[in-house]
């Protein structure tokens, strides 16, 4: 009776979640795929992942109209064996979920070394099309346009900043560089201006939506003893909340924030769900005779599985 009631709180959890958040099938299917499959294989069988994410109300329609319109977006390519279709990231795929990992998996920028990194972008009347790719993805990526040829932003890398501008082909028609203040004095009131380029309400408004649902799981799941197919659910859950608060947050070192930041407790409270089941998850994974799990460790991709947030080794 004990591990029924048990398995009913999770069950019940699980339901409410879904309900209440009523996650869109394309964008649920792409917090499946990229933070549980992409790390382990090298694709799926359409029919093996319609099995894997129907206990979370995507019906057999659903994942083959949103699998068909990942196609057309270029996010997944397929091959066809008969009646069955195998679904694989395309190399863009592959770039994006990279790109969108640092957002997630990577621990907040606790120490600054004061530089700031400035993307240049003369005005290009051949290309405006591109010009203006490039800014989007800038932004997306945290820059913040301080005018309609400056983006900057504190913590990314230059290195990081040229390979999105040799990404979108616009070497010729855009500088990266890297500058620093005076002194601490001028660091510091630079931070307090410039920090205005970013809506950070709106970002503390989403990690307080995603602490408000997560919260009061944590204490709860201490005494329960997860099955697999339920930590593949409750993680996969988790991440798409958390995905859609982090991949607004600019990823600003922690001086800069406002006090009590609740990003912070946001990161710390996904890494400890994380923790409790990956592993879990992993095992899920491979109890399944339709995936084909190539890399043990899940480091497909850029971060293996067990180096997120920090490392959530430790935290177990």
């Amino acid at each position: 009776m004990p591990n029924k009631k048990k398995a009913s709180f999770v069950d019940e959890w699980i339901q409410s979640y879904l309900r209440d958040e009523a996650p869109r099938s394309k964008s649920l299917m792409i917090s499946a795929f990229g933070d549980s499959i992409a790390p382990y294989a090298d694709g799926v069988w359409l029919g093996d992942f319609i099995e894997l994410v129907s206990p979370l109300g995507l019906s057999e329609r659903l994942v083959r109209t949103s699998a068909f319109r990942l196609v057309e977006e270029g996010w997944l390519r397929t091959r066809r064996e008969g009646r069955r279709s195998y679904y694989t990231l395309t190399t863009i795929g592959m770039r994006r979920f990279e790109a969108a990992y640092t957002h997630i998996y990577r621990p907040p920028l606790e120490k600054w070394d004061g530089n700031w990194t400035m993307v240049l972008l003369p005005r290009n009347e051949e290309n405006p099309s591109q010009r203006i790719e490039l800014k989007s993805e800038l932004e997306w990526e945290g820059f913040a346009a301080m005018s309609s040829g400056l983006l900057l932003h504190p913590g990314i890398p230059p290195a990081e900043a040229q390979t999105i501008v040799d990404r979108n082909g616009l070497q010729e028609h855009a500088v990266v560089m890297q500058s620093q203040c005076l002194d601490d004095r001028d660091t510091a009131r630079a931070a307090d201006l410039l920090i205005r380029g970013w809506d950070l309400a709106d970002v503390e408004t989403r990690y307080a939506q995603f602490l408000s649902r997560f919260d009061p799981l944590i204490d709860r799941l201490g005494s329960i003893a997860l099955s697999p197919a339920d930590a593949f659910q409750l993680q996969t859950l988790l991440i798409h909340s958390y995905r859609r608060a982090s991949l607004h947050d600019p990823r600003l070192p922690t001086s800069m924030l406002p006090p009590e930041w609740l990003g912070l407790r946001a990161f710390r409270l996904c890494r400890d769900l994380y923790s409790r089941t990956y592993l879990l998850t992993r095992q899920h994974l491979k109890s399944l005779p339709g995936i084909e799990i190539s890399d043990g460790q899940g480091a497909r991709l850029r971060m293996a599985v067990d180096q997120r947030f920090g490392g959530v080794a430790a935290s177990d």
